[in-house]
């Protein structure tokens, strides 16, 4: 074959997604971030963009932010904007989940493609250094007094700190239809929110207040796992007398209307990036733990896990 004509074929076979990975590597990956920049979803998408070039899956990957509504309006735009993009990829969590389940959203995540989940992690509470509060039993007593006093800040309305907070209210005795929820649509709008006094307490992944527990400008109280979080000396909500536990899975989608060939590629770019250094780096820094879950087993967890916080909700009061 000649050099051109062969040039021309592998064009059009990577247009099509049809050729192997490796040859794939060097097309562009567009990464949709549906949330601000500052926030786990922007980390986790970046840091998923650098293992996926460190690890030789993709040459070059580009992001695009596009936050509110928990997720949902970054979702709608990849939906309308990249179908059948072999080269695109979502970042998505349990945060999306519980947005569209709250807001009744008329997109959902059958319109995309499961790829992979990635990570598990819980949400920490923290207080900023003045408050008067020391403990998050002395947030549940002022809550108990007079629950619009107490504002909780974080993310979109449905994330899993959204929840852990009604799922408290309800523990205390407090209807959780009259807690004061403040969301935010980027964890560094939070993380103001928290330093400048605006809110009463905050909930987040432990890695988007980190530098400011430990420059002591926030004080950790609580943190949503069944367990302490390894070399962290922050109190569990159970041992503190809390029936909560609920935890912040975060995964990534490919675009609607993929073929197999292209979903499969996109799996083992993903998995690829996943082995990588960069990305067991990322995971320490950030104090996130791996929970690959690939294709369709990705699909039918999701699945559950609709069902599973839906019933949280309706049971927290919450819808």
């Amino acid at each position: 074959m000649r050099r051109d004509a062969f040039l021309k074929t592998c064009a059009a076979l990577l247009a099509s997604g049809a050729l192997p990975m490796s040859a794939q590597a060097s097309a562009n990956l567009k990464m949709m971030i549906p949330a601000n920049p500052g926030g786990g979803w922007d980390a986790t998408g970046r840091a998923l963009g650098k293992a996926l070039q460190d690890a030789g899956a993709a040459s070059t990957v580009t992001f695009e932010n596009k936050g509110g509504a928990a997720g949902v309006i970054g979702l709608s735009q990849f939906v309308n904007s990249a179908k059948g993009d072999g080269n695109a990829l979502m970042i998505m969590g349990a945060v999306m989940v519980g947005g569209i389940i709250t807001g009744k959203s008329p997109v959902s995540l059958d319109k995309v493609t499961p790829l992979a989940r990635l990570t598990t992690e819980y949400n920490v509470f923290v207080l900023p250094a003045n408050s008067p509060f020391k403990s998050m039993k002395d947030v549940i007593e002022q809550l108990k007094k007079d629950p619009g006093s107490v504002k909780w800040g974080g993310g979109s309305r449905g994330s899993t700190e959204h929840i852990a907070a009604a799922m408290l209210a309800r523990e205390a005795g407090v209807d959780a239809s009259k807690i004061n929820y403040v969301a935010f649509r980027g964890g560094g709008e939070a993380v103001a929110a928290i330093l400048g006094g605006n809110v009463t307490v905050g909930g987040s992944g432990y890695s988007e207040f980190q530098q400011y527990i430990e420059a002591g400008k926030m004080t950790p109280i609580a943190v949503t796992s069944a367990a302490r979080l390894k070399g962290l000396n922050i109190p569990t909500l159970k041992e503190q007398g809390f029936n909560v536990e609920i935890g912040n899975w975060r995964g990534v989608y490919g675009a609607p209307d993929i073929t197999p060939a292209q979903r499969k590629a996109l799996i083992e770019l993903v998995v690829k990036a996943s082995r990588s250094k960069s990305w067991a780096e990322s995971l320490a820094k950030n104090g996130w733990t791996s929970a690959v879950m690939t294709g369709d087993e990705f699909g039918d967890f999701v699945d559950r896990e609709f069902a599973s916080l839906r019933a949280t909700m309706v049971k927290a009061g919450m819808i």
